[in-house]
């Protein structure tokens, strides 16, 4: 049986920010992988958290600001809207996390170079172990990096430094 980190968090895997004009990279992979992540936590009786970026455009309980409908939200346990790249800042998530006992993380989500990025680096600092699959964020081509190069590219960043990357 795969060992699993205390908590799954799910990052800003949202309407707006990810069925937005431009989609992000690879979201019908990105879907099928996080919902058999969160079946397999589901099953172990393990906690999953989804986190809400909330501003002016995604704005708390429009269409925009929702999960996205193929994700199996039914089985998180808890919800944290935050207004800060780093899901940490201004909300509760720490909270919870010391509630339930959780030393390890699986983070996944969106967007690769800003909130999974700002979070993971908090989330390290604070001490806990990280691990991540390969490919398991998302995001836009940008100016300088396509949505694959830009994920490729944080990836190398965060392998060994910041968490462990599961192939």
């Amino acid at each position: 049986m795969e060992k699993l980190s205390d908590v799954l968090l799910i990052i800003d895997l949202q309407v707006g920010v990810c069925l937005d004009a431009i989609p992000v990279y690879r979201l019908p992979q990105l879907i099928e992988h996080v919902n058999q992540r969160i079946d397999n936590y589901h099953q172990a009786g393990k906690n999953i958290i989804f986190v809400q970026h909330c501003d002016e455009v995604l704005i708390q309980g429009e269409h925009a600001w929702e999960v996205i409908p193929q994700l199996d939200q039914g089985k998180g346990t808890y919800f944290v809207q935050k207004t800060h790249g780093n899901a940490f800042f201004n909300t509760d998530l720490q909270q919870i996390l010391s509630s339930i006992h959780a030393q390890s993380l699986e983070i996944c989500g969106a967007q690769t170079e800003y909130c999974v990025d700002a979070t993971v680096k908090f989330a390290h600092g604070l001490g806990y172990q990280l691990t991540m699959f390969r490919q398991t964020t998302t995001t836009t081509d940008n100016t300088f990096l396509t949505a694959k190069e830009t994920i490729d590219f944080y990836e190398n960043i965060w392998n060994k430094r910041f968490v462990t990357l599961i192939e």
